[in-house]
């Protein structure tokens, strides 16, 4: 896949993103899932055809032996997945993690928008749980704010300043958990506080 295949399948993605109905608990995310010769398998958003199903699950659920598709299973070994978020690690709607699910299916590659937030789960691995497998995950920062975008309605996102320092987080080491960078932020500020009473 080039940086323009892969920009592609990314805005497809995102468009996804902007069908999934709406919730208070829960990320709004599209998920597309291409073969090695470039052709799509599979799609998915979040509360697809369940209240509770991920973009992932669902985009690998329709190729499940018996489901609508299923012949498309046979190619997902060195397929990519395009998610607009990164996958979920843990889980407790399901007994198995968004992570867990694109492991298993032998799918080679996982390109996502932005890192989850530790919104509703603290410090989420699965872009780090993914590397571990094996996969090769890219992240694509320039598609951050239109993953972010059908998100807005939650609390924490509908903040300007959270936002901006998630983005620069990402930048100073992609790595990084949000939690660990807005902990240190927050010991920035309280130095810069010491040096100006000089205590």
């Amino acid at each position: 896949m080039t940086g323009q295949d892969d920009a592609r399948w990314m805005r497809l993605a995102v468009e996804l993103a902007w069908l999934c109905p709406p919730s208070a608990t829960a990320y709004s995310v599209g998920a597309v899932i291409v073969a090695a010769d470039g052709t799509e398998l599979s799609r998915g958003f979040s509360r697809e055809n369940d209240p509770v199903v991920h973009a992932e699950e669902s985009a690998l659920g329709k190729l499940t032996p018996g489901a609508p598709g299923a012949p498309g299973a046979s190619r997902l070994p060195g397929a990519t997945i395009y998610s607009t978020l990164e996958p979920c690690s843990k889980r407790k709607s399901r007994p198995r993690s968004c992570t867990e699910l694109i492991i298993a299916s032998g799918i080679r590659r996982v390109v996502i928008a932005w890192r989850e937030p530790d919104l509703f789960v603290a410090d989420s691995q699965g872009y780090e749980l993914l590397e571990q497998a094996g996969l090769e995950v890219t992240e694509l920062p320039a598609f951050s704010e239109q993953a972010a975008a059908p998100n807005r309605h939650l609390k924490f996102l509908s903040s300007e300043r959270a936002r901006g320092v998630c983005r620069h987080a990402r930048i100073i080491r992609p790595s990084y958990r949000n939690a660990t960078v807005c902990n240190f932020s927050h010991f920035l500020v309280i130095v810069a506080l010491f040096r100006a009473t000089g205590r």
